[in-house]
């Protein structure tokens, strides 16, 4: 009979092994390509994976920390997904079309936004600094 941590310990052994193959695929579509697209799923994929290794690894500590840890990360790799895809927007790597026109159109308008915004930003703290500095001259 197949008590309750051996049951536990067949799983995750099974779950490692096919995380570490699916690691090794995706490694390869890294390194493969065909396009910078590809390459940018492919590493989100791999984020993927390895919160997967440590779902896995704190099931079978049972160390619950390195669930928050996963967590974390998978924070970070959508963080990085996005500004890849925003880089790649940027670019023009997927192609100069009809398409992706109004999409380029509003990144360069949000670029002229956020730089009015600093530029603003930087005048009030400028004014400030003076203001105090006047302030502290009295």
């Amino acid at each position: 009979m197949i008590t309750g941590q051996s049951l536990i310990d067949i799983s995750t052994t099974i779950g490692l092994v096919l995380l570490s193959v699916a690691f090794f695929l995706t490694v390869l579509r890294v390194m493969l390509g065909p396009t910078l697209p590809d390459r940018v799923v492919a590493l989100d994929m791999l984020v993927a994976i390895v919160i997967g290794f440590i779902a896995v690894f704190a099931i079978r500590t049972g160390y619950t920390l390195y669930i928050d840890i996963a967590i974390s990360l998978g924070l970070v790799g959508f963080l990085s997904t996005v500004a890849f895809a925003r880089f790649i927007l940027v670019r023009g790597v997927i192609g100069e079309s009809p398409e992706t026109e109004p999409a380029r159109q509003a990144v360069e308008k949000q670029f002229t936004v956020e730089k009015l915004r600093n530029e603003k930003r930087q005048r009030r703290m400028k004014q400030q600094n003076n203001l105090s500095q006047k302030e502290t001259d009295r």
